[in-house]
C-alpha cells in the first residue's frame, strides 16, 4: 500500500496539471457515484492535496472528492485521450483540455461537501502529519508519552494513523531500525534520550522517503551501493524486505517477523528485545 510520502508526491504531481483547470469531463467508475459526474463536469479544480494516505481533490462547486488508494490503487497522469496501457478498472477520472488524471483499482471514493471533509471517518481520526512543515520532533515526543500511546508496543503504534499520520509498513521498519529499537518496546520503556531519537527519526526517515521517492537508506550508503552497481531494490532500504541479508551496521542477518499481521524486519543485534 502506498504510504504518506508516495501519496503526497502523487497529489503534488496531479495538482500540477489540474490546479486552476476546468474539468471538461469527469468519470466515476462505481455505479453509486456515476450520477455525480454531471455535478463536477464544468467545475474548476481548486487544488489537490493529501491527508496521510488519502487524497482530496477540491472543486469550486463546494464539493471535494476523497480518494484512498488502498492496496492496489494507482494514479496515472497522461495527455488527454491517451489512456495508460493497463488492465485495471478506472474508478475516477478528470479530464482537462490537455490532461487526464486517472485513478485505477481503488474503490474507497467519496463525494464530500467541503464543510464535511474534516469529519470524514478516516480524516477525523488522523494525528499529526509527519510530512507537514509544522510537525516537529517535540510534537511527536509528546505523542509518544501521551497516556493513550505510552503503553502500546511500537510495532502497533507506528501503524496507528491517530498517532502519526502517513506512516506505514516500510516506514515503521526503517524508523525503528534507524533508532535501534525493538518493535515490542513501548514508549514507557524508553529513556528520554531514546524517545527523542525516535521522534527525530520519525521525521527524518519519512521526509527522506518523500524527497527520494521512497528511498530510506542512508544517502552516503546509497551513493556507495549505486557506484558498486546495486539495483534500486538492493539500495532502497536499510532493513525492510532484506530478510537473510547482512545488517549494514553489524553484518547480522536481518530477520523477518510478523507484527499486527504485517511483516516487519529487524536486526536482532542492533535492535535487541
Amino acid at each position: 500500500m502506498p504510504e504518506g510520502p508516495e501519496i503526497r508526491r502523487a497529489a503534488q504531481r496531479i495538482d500540477k496539471v489540474l490546479n486552476g483547470q476546468t474539468a471538461e469531463a469527469v468519470v466515476f467508475g462505481q455505479p453509486h457515484l456515476q450520477d455525480w459526474a454531471q455535478t463536477f463536469t464544468g467545475a474548476r479544480v481548486l487544488g489537490v492535496s493529501s491527508r496521510s494516505k488519502a487524497m482530496l481533490t477540491q472543486f469550486d462547486n463546494g464539493y471535494t472528492v476523497y480518494t484512498h488508494n488502498q492496496l492496489y490503487g494507482r494514479w496515472f497522469v497522461t495527455r488527454r485521450g491517451h489512456p495508460p496501457d493497463t488492465q485495471r478498472n478506472l474508478r475516477f477520472g478528470i479530464s482537462t483540455q490537455r490532461h487526464d488524471a486517472l485513478l485505477y483499482s481503488a474503490s474507497d471514493i467519496h463525494v464530500l461537501a467541503d464543510e464535511a471533509v474534516n469529519s470524514h471517518p478516516y480524516i477525523a481520526k488522523l494525528g499529526p502529519e509527519a510530512l507537514d512543515s509544522d510537525t516537529t520532533w517535540r510534537l511527536i515526543y509528546n505523542q509518544l508519552i501521551a497516556p493513550q500511546h505510552r503503553r502500546r508496543r511500537l510495532s502497533a503504534l507506528y501503524l496507528d494513523q491517530s498517532f502519526l499520520a502517513g506512516i506505514g509498513n516500510y516506514l515503521r521498519t526503517e524508523i525503528l531500525h534507524d533508532c535501534g529499537l525493538h518493535p515490542a518496546a513501548r514508549p514507557m520503556d524508553l529513556s528520554r534520550k531514546q524517545l527523542g531519537e525516535l521522534a527525530r527519526a520519525s521525521l527524518k526517515i519519512t521526509r527522506r522517503a518523500f524527497d527520494t521517492a521512497g528511498v530510506t537508506n542512508l544517502p552516503s550508503r546509497v551513493k556507495r551501493l549505486k557506484a558498486a552497481g546495486s539495483t534500486r531494490s538492493r539500495y532502497r532500504f536499510s532493513a525492510f524486505a532484506r530478510a537473510g541479508l547482512p545488517c549494514y551496521t553489524c553484518d547480522t542477518p536481518i530477520e523477518k517477523i510478523t507484527a499486527g499481521s504485517r511483516r516487519l524486519y529487524l536486526c536482532p543485534t542492533c535492535q535487541p528485545e
